[in-house]
């Protein structure tokens, strides 16, 4: 079967592609924008890439066009769908149907670390010999891959709450039906389709509604956003995580690096991992959770997180030359931002921490999250903003809010430049973005080899 996907390069429709490829269909697709991490593992995995919607793409007539969220009525491929009578689907419900019926489904929700925590999920299965099949959207780098079936029942899906498509406006994860499912923690986001925080508690709620009583629902115990959706009606068992909740860390190191777990009062082991900060042991928590509800003990996953390696774009390191560190993270919103920020000061003391962040998200294109900007780096030494294109807003006030050095720039060049010439043997230099940034990261790291290497 032909299958052609819209939107592919998005690293949910990338990972769909992965998939349908593994189940042995052709699989071609088509994106505005091409690139990697996702476009190279698409094109090892033998998958035609074509850049742009033109009609031309869908001839000769695919069997089936999967489309993605980010297209909408007006763009050319899909008008083509639509003249021509085309079979289409949205993703959520091609993965519904032909890769999660019959399977334990795993699903990994919450504004905040679907990603870091689905692959550390993954981890501790695989790790544990469950040889699990996954759907991340980014690329753990435990597998090299954002996407697998797998040989077992277990299959741990990173479930978001936007919607499904042009067509369907439900949240992806309504189609996914867990038996376990890990709620991380909810706030304001995706300004473009919620009016409000109310709106995505109620889609939460839907999902709550989805799990069976057999199944198994892991939160944290403190938030109230949830406790809110859980407190619409629950009919599945709970386990809570954090200050109060069945289980909880104590940290040894205060980076998070080594930390002990409880587990309703009885102390299980203690953990040591690469990873750091406090949201990095929430994390770890929700997903031994998750890990307990299929069988892998705590013992179990405690001894399997020096293994863990996050994602790609998940403070992943670029680049280290005379002690200058150069890292690379997804974070854009202002909670992530100040949780990615926080766990690198803890880590690094009082070294130099430089900032470089592009407010890309549609939320941060609309201006929602303006007013919770500046604090958000506030730990940082120095932070540089980048004015994209598109963006409607100045952010100029920011910068005059900052609590720390601030400045906005509207060129790739300067920012390196200011970067390469500003940062200090020791350190560290975080570019923040959930987009390709034009490309910072190689230049930047070919940039600071050529000045300090």
């Amino acid at each position: 079967m032909h299958l052609h996907i819209l939107g592919i390069c998005g690293t949910f429709m990338g990972s769909l592609a992965l998939l349908a490829r593994e189940l042995g269909h052709q699989v071609s697709g088509s994106d505005a924008n091409v690139y990697p991490p996702m476009s190279t593992q698409l094109e090892a995995q033998g998958i035609q890439l074509m850049e742009g919607y033109l009609p031309e793409h869908l001839e000769p007539a695919p069997d089936l066009v999967i489309i993605g969220n980010a297209l909408s009525r007006g763009n050319p491929a899909v008008e083509h769908v639509l003249d021509k009578g085309l079979p289409y689907v949205s993703g959520p419900e091609w993965l519904a149907r032909h890769v999660l019926q019959d399977r334990w489904v795993l699903a990994v929700a919450g504004t905040h670390g679907k990603t870091t925590t689905s692959s550390l999920l993954a981890w501790l299965l695989e790790d544990a010999g469950m040889a699990p099949g996954f759907l991340i959207g980014g690329v753990p780098q435990n597998f090299g891959l954002s996407a697998r079936l797998g040989d077992t029942p277990f299959f741990v899906v990173e479930a978001d709450e936007y919607d499904s498509a042009f067509f369907d406006k439900r949240s992806k994860f309504v189609h996914y039906r867990p038996r376990t499912a890990i709620l991380n923690n909810l706030e304001f986001d995706h300004a473009d389709i919620f009016p409000d925080l109310a709106a995505i508690e109620r889609q939460f709620h839907h999902l709550v509604r989805t799990v069976p009583a057999s199944g198994q629902i892991i939160y944290p115990h403190g938030e109230q956003a949830l406790q809110r959706v859980i407190q619409m009606g629950c009919w599945t068992p709970t386990q809570t995580t954090g200050e109060g909740g069945n289980w909880q860390a104590r940290l040894l190191a205060a980076d998070g690096s080594q930390f002990e777990v409880w587990l309703d009062g009885q102390l299980q082991g203690v953990a040591s991992w690469s990873q750091t900060g406090d949201h990095s042991v929430a994390n770890a928590l929700t997903a031994m959770a998750a890990a307990r509800h299929v069988g892998v003990t705590p013992q179990q996953a405690i001894a399997s997180l020096a293994g863990f390696r996050s994602a790609k774009r998940r403070m992943e390191k670029l680049i280290e030359v005379n002690d200058i560190v150069l890292y690379d993270d997804f974070a854009h919103h202002p909670t992530a931002i100040a949780t990615t920020i926080a766990g690198l000061r803890a880590q690094i003391g009082d070294a130099q921490l430089i900032a470089v962040i592009e407010p890309r998200s549609n939320t941060m294109r609309l201006g929602s999250h303006m007013a919770s900007l500046p604090a958000s780096v506030s730990q940082a030494s120095e932070v540089i903003w980048y004015q994209p294109e598109g963006l409607d807003w100045s952010l100029d006030l920011v910068v005059q809010q900052s609590p720390v050095p601030a400045q906005v720039e509207t060129s790739i060049e300067r920012i390196i430049d200011k970067v390469v010439t500003g940062a200090r043997p020791g350190a560290r230099v975080v570019v923040m973005s959930n987009g390709g940034f034009a490309g910072i990261h190689q230049k930047l790291a070919a940039a600071l080899v050529a000045r300090h290497g």
